[in-house]
């Protein structure tokens, strides 16, 4: 396979670039891109270094799968040049998301998704949609899901380096009892929280929040699911935690809902709360696994559980996710 990576030099293409040499994907070439003003820039890959180039509509000549990472508005432009070229392409960005000639895919949930795309495009979920699913999709094959609550508490990073570069200041601001001005969030993050991921919308929700709505749906192939979630933004540098209510079809118990994770791949238990064992940030921060904690029956909606699930947003909840897809691709071809 010749594989090209849109977006090499952002916070998930350097991890996509990471994922591919650590998982050893069988490659033939690698083709880094980006903007005009990250070409020339040198890349380590298997021990030999990768010159970045400028992505043009040029530059799927030949590449048999392009990992896109550089936003929206690269996605839609270049997207379909790729696939044009034939090229299969597998987007993080939301643009194709919702395009019901796209499939979104979870390698765990949903694998046999990934082979029908007819615009020879593949969608990445959002990443707090991917972690939230990752626990709750065990479940729903046990007790078939009904309803989704969340609560997100999702780090800096999801806002790519900038993001953690306005904690790290602010941090260091408030220590040193110097001012400062926030820029990329509304208000200050450090020492606080944001209740705002995304624009809002007219609903009231913000468009963050009603990515768990659509996305969930389409992954699980249940158009009526109930979804209704709050993103918030936390002073946490990496990895997604989600607290979940989910209500479902049959009756439910704690024990059977903890033996759901046995043998599943991607998501690990770690629940022992009488021993100040559950997951946090910290565990999952540059790991492959989701962790899933705090179960336990809802006291106010019937067949109901409470859980709190953790994550790497920018490998599970991105890099890692599009190169499995990747993986599926290959081993399938």
């Amino acid at each position: 396979m010749n594989v090209a990576i849109v977006g090499a030099t952002g916070a998930v293409g350097v991890e996509i670039v990471s994922c591919l040499e650590n998982r050893h994907f069988p490659l033939t070439s690698l083709k880094l891109l980006a903007s005009a003003r990250s070409a020339g820039k040198q890349v380590s890959f298997r021990g030999s270094m990768l010159t970045v180039e400028e992505l043009t509509e040029n530059s799927f000549e030949g590449i048999d799968i392009a990992l896109f990472s550089a936003g929206g508005s690269i996605s839609r432009q270049f997207a379909p040049i790729a696939a044009a070229a034939g090229c299969l392409v597998i987007d993080n960005s939301s643009t194709f998301r919702m395009d019901p000639e796209v499939p979104l895919v979870v390698p765990e949930i949903n694998p046999e998704a990934a082979f029908d795309h007819p615009k020879s495009i593949i969608a990445n979920p959002n990443c707090t949609t991917i972690i939230t699913l990752m626990a709750l999709y065990p479940l729903h094959l046990k007790f078939g899901l009904k309803s989704i609550i969340a609560s997100s508490y999702q780090a800096v990073s999801g806002s790519g380096q900038h993001g953690i570069v306005e904690l790290q200041n602010q941090v260091r601001a408030i220590a040193d009892g110097h001012p400062f001005t926030p820029s990329v969030y509304p208000c200050q993050i450090a020492f606080n929280v944001i209740p705002q991921i995304d624009s809002f919308t007219d609903s009231g929700y913000t468009k963050e929040e009603l990515k768990m709505l659509n996305e969930s749906r389409k992954i699980l192939s249940l158009p009526d699911l109930n979804v209704t979630c709050t993103c918030v933004r936390v002073p946490v540098y990496r990895s997604h935690s989600v607290s979940v209510i989910a209500q479902f079809e049959r009756p439910v118990s704690v024990e059977e809902a903890r033996t759901a994770y046995d043998d599943k791949p991607g998501i690990r238990l770690k629940d022992d709360p009488a021993h100040g064992i559950w997951p946090t940030p910290l565990d999952t921060t540059c790991k492959n696994d989701c962790l899933v904690g705090r179960i336990r029956k809802d006291l106010a909606i019937d067949n109901a559980l409470n859980l709190w699930v953790v994550g790497d947003q920018v490998l599970k909840g991105a890099a890692l996710n599009a190169v499995q897809i990747a993986e599926l691709l290959v081993n399938r071809h």
